[in-house]
């Protein structure tokens, strides 16, 4: 059997100071995030990564199905924050993913409010948040990464038209242990940072495509388009309605929709 992507990412050096001090590593589990929980609940450290190279029940925001085939990227991340902390681990992982497509796959992506990460206007990655609360005290939070690497989208017509891998758009095969060594690190480096009271929003908010488009929310089976006019200093969304209110929308499914009803390509950006 081959090594695994951990083992290969810890011979290149992994230089962190919290995240990714304790790992483990599956061949196939049933959810990083699950397993992540179940780790905290047993007293690890922050800082602590599951990693696995086949997921049997993973999931996405509001629950959707997130495939989990062998050759591309599944881990979670446990975070013991702060109140202050926690509504900002999204937007940091968000960040911390898309630096590290950028420097490890040679491509531009963006992030599509709040945590896909886009390229040409389809998903290459996800982010999913959970937390766990006892009373108004925060147990634990956990961060969930997927990254499509070597998935074939083409096989899977729920997706095809709609995600993307790094391999097929780098046009090469992406090292997968330095992506996640990159993920890693600047997740490191951000959390360090917002601990000494820097926010991860000023950076997000560059990456983001969404702001300054019409934007059609849907909530509880109602659709409603207003201009995504900015984010709050939590990440939450600004909605311009066309009656001139400003919303703020803390979640939700948002699709881009152009004047013209059209979905609204993303545009490629340098690295901010």
């Amino acid at each position: 059997m081959p090594p695994s992507v951990v083992a290969q990412m810890l011979r290149a050096g992994l230089y962190t100071a919290i995240i990714g001090r304790s790992v483990r590593y599956y061949q196939s589990t049933a959810s990083t995030m699950d397993d992540a929980a179940q780790w905290a609940r047993d007293g690890a450290d922050e800082g602590a990564v599951v990693v696995a190279e086949t997921q049997t029940a993973s999931r996405g925001r509001l629950g959707r199905r997130w495939i989990s085939d062998s050759g591309n990227l599944y881990f979670s991340v446990l975070f013991r924050p702060d109140a202050n902390a926690l509504p900002l681990l999204s937007p940091l992982a968000g960040v911390a993913v898309a630096r590290a497509v950028r420097q490890a796959a040679g491509l531009y992506p963006t992030i599509k409010w709040p945590n896909d990460i886009m390229i040409d206007g389809r998903k290459v990655a996800g982010i999913l948040a959970e937390s766990s609360m006892s009373g108004s005290r925060i147990e634990h939070a956990i961060v969930g990464v997927g990254v499509n690497i070597a998935l074939d989208t083409s096989a899977d017509p729920e997706i095809a038209a709609t995600a993307a891998s790094l391999n097929q758009l780098a046009n090469a095969d992406v090292d997968r242990a330095e992506l996640l060594r990159r993920i890693l690190q600047h997740l490191d480096a951000l959390y360090l940072d917002l601990r000494r009271g820097r926010s991860p929003i000023p950076e997000w908010r560059r990456w983001l495509d969404t702001l300054g488009q019409r934007v059609t929310v849907t909530h509880h089976g109602s659709a409603e388009t207003s201009l995504a006019e900015d984010i709050d200093e939590h990440g939450n969304l600004l909605l311009r309605t066309n009656a001139g209110q400003l919303l703020t929308l803390t979640a939700g499914d948002i699709t881009l929709r152009a004047a013209s009803g059209e979905p609204v390509p993303y545009a490629r950006k340098p690295l901010p």
